[in-house]
Parts: structure tokens; sequence; C-alpha cells
């Protein structure tokens, strides 16, 4: 799950993320290149993540939760929110305004499932690498056409109907026609 979390204005969920991944990284006693080596992310990333000046990728927070023992829903959930699986955050932003991902919540999977609602304003894309094994999505289209280009083809799904895949290679949301499209989107653990 991958793609970069920015906007014109900075996001309240990097400041999040930010606070979240330094807590738990000195929780755990680890440095800063104690978790780059953990996560495989580089050193000035793992720093600028803890300073709130990096805009970073989805995967990026996946490999920073799993070297840090814990799940991306915790490192984006405001630090002191109450231990509910209600997020409501803006994790991920186009460059059209109509485009975003928001993560609405979490509830327990295997490890975890989570529940998004996206949108993607005409002629925006969303690239995504690989996640691990065992990873699904399970899409539900409320408005417009979306587009999911994967290894086993391209599959366009129009407003009432849905996808399940996996999500173990690469793949591409896109606006499939005029307007913005609206989908739910369950990431299953």
């Amino acid at each position: 799950m991958s793609s970069i979390l920015h906007s014109q204005a900075r996001p309240e969920v990097l400041a999040h993320v930010a606070e979240n991944v330094r807590a738990r990284r000195q929780a755990r006693g680890l440095s800063q290149a104690g978790l780059s080596e953990l996560s495989g992310i580089s050193r000035r990333m793992v720093i600028a993540i803890e300073t709130d000046e990096a805009n970073v990728s989805l995967s990026t927070l996946d490999r920073l939760a799993a070297a840090l023992g814990c799940s991306l829903s915790e490192l984006v959930r405001p630090p002191d929110a109450p231990d509910n699986r209600r997020i409501d955050s803006i994790a991920w932003r186009g460059a059209d305004p109509e485009s975003k991902g928001v993560l609405l919540g979490t509830a327990p999977a295997t490890r975890e499932a989570e529940l998004w609602l996206w949108s993607l304003a005409e002629g925006e894309r969303y690239p995504s690498e690989a996640d691990s094994e065992n990873w699904h999505e399970m899409l539900l289209v409320i408005e417009g056409v979306l587009v999911v280009e994967a290894a086993d083809g391209r599959h366009e799904i129009g407003a009432g109907d849905f996808l399940i895949f996996s999500s173990a290679q690469p793949y591409v949301f896109a606006n499939g026609g005029g307007g913005t499209v609206r989908f739910v989107r369950n990431v299953i653990l």
C-alpha cells in the first residue's frame, strides 16, 4: 500500500506519525540508525519522519510499523486518542483536493483490517508497491468508475460493484471516467 502522503497544506497526520514513530522507537530502546537497519529505510528518512519534515509513502509507514512491532493505524492515529478503532485521518492526498484516502478505522483480522474511504478526481492515479504475502483488498465503488491495474489485468468497477484481490503485487487505482470516483477500501492483513 504505497503512495506519497502529501498535500499543499501539511496534513496533521504527519505530526502524529512523527510523534508516534519517535515514541515507539525510544520505547524499544532503538537509535535512529537501529530503526533504519530494522526497517530498511534510510537513517536520513527516519530523521525526516521524526522531525515532521518528510512526505512519506504508505509502504514506508508499513515497514516502520513492522520494525516497531505495531500497525500502520497505530502510527497515524493521534497519540492522545483513546485506544479505539475509529481513526478518521487523511493519510493520502493527490494533486487535486478531491483526491484523498481517509483511514476510517480498523478491526482485528489475522493482524488487522483497515477501512478506508477514497476519492480520486478525474485523471488522478494511485500507484502502489506490492504488499506482503496474504494481504488482500476489498473495494466497493460508491460513485464513478474505478480502474484497478494489476498483474492479472485491468479491472473496471462501476458504482455498486466491487473487486477483491491480492495486493501482494504492484497495482494502480485510477479514475476511469469523468468526475470524481469514490470507493470504500478494506485492506485485510
